[in-house]
């Protein structure tokens, strides 16, 4: 899918998440820690595809998710891209198709996944409130140019890059500064998983079941039928989807927060009724 799709995609699976969570585990958040967590979660879903780059010299190709930040992010991003065709290299079997380029491989994996929320919550855990907010600026970031593909486009990734600025200052200036918020590798790593749910319905599948092997496959490519695929960019990612995730985050966001808006209010106007 492409990158507003699978950025709407992890901002829909964290709402219904905290939505969950409030109802049926007692888990309550602030709007603030829904936010961040959302925003976490969206570019989470951006997050496995840096493995697409483009040309760093010119600033110009790559994933949407590589043009983030600029000539940084797609040096990033041929960084993560060789590494991923190295494992692939390094881990394929005979029956392995030869590559030269490491695309929907290793980053597009379950122990990625679970190996990027690992690590995120490693960092916040080691180094506390100013990781948090390092974390907050760059997945912020990510979050910013799946959204809002179309603006960030014209604005340019400087915009982009003071808009993450800001994200990060508003955080740092509103989170309690004695906690390490786990749940940021939680929403990372569900992010990526939402991305390889995503790209498993479209026509190339993703390596779903690596590193087992399967008929003396490594990469493996797991997905629907071509008959029922999703085609990229077409009218059924583009409209039906992208409207269902929007449904489900609107939906979820009412119920997080109208239930206690109504009470507040309804107490408000009992409190200032006749005596």
């Amino acid at each position: 899918m492409m990158g507003p799709s699978h950025a709407l995609s992890g901002a829909a699976a964290w709402l219904a998440g905290s939505w969950a969570l409030d109802q049926f585990a007692n888990v309550s958040q602030t709007p603030l820690e829904v936010a961040v967590g959302t925003a976490i979660c969206a570019g989470g879903a951006l997050l496995p595809d840096l493995d697409l780059s483009g040309k760093v010299t010119r600033n110009q190709g790559g994933a949407t998710v590589a043009r983030t930040f600029g000539v940084a992010s797609l040096f990033v991003a041929e960084v993560v891209e060789k590494f991923s065709l190295g494992v692939y290299t390094a881990t394929k079997l005979s029956r392995d198709p030869r590559r030269d380029n490491g695309h929907r491989t290793f980053t597009h994996t379950l122990p990625f996944c679970a190996l990027i929320g690992w690590g995120t919550t490693a960092l916040a855990d080691r180094y506390g409130y100013w990781a948090v907010i390092g974390i907050v600026f760059f997945m912020g970031g990510l979050a910013l140019r799946g959204l809002f593909d179309e603006w960030a486009e014209r604005a340019g990734w400087v915009i982009v890059t003071l808009c993450s600025a800001l994200i990060a200052w508003f955080t740092a200036a509103n989170l309690p500064s004695d906690r390490g918020y786990p749940l940021l590798g939680l929403a990372v790593g569900v992010g990526c998983f939402v991305h390889i749910l995503g790209d498993m319905i479209t026509k190339n599948g993703v390596p779903i079941m690596w590193p087992i092997p399967v008929k003396r496959r490594m990469w493996m490519m797991v997905g629907i039928p071509n008959s029922m695929a999703v085609k990229v960019g077409g009218k059924v990612e583009v409209v039906v989807l992208r409207t269902a995730f929007t449904v489900i985050a609107l939906l979820s966001i009412a119920g997080l927060f109208v239930p206690s808006l109504l009470e507040r209010f309804n107490l408000d106007v009992w409190a200032g009724g006749p005596r």
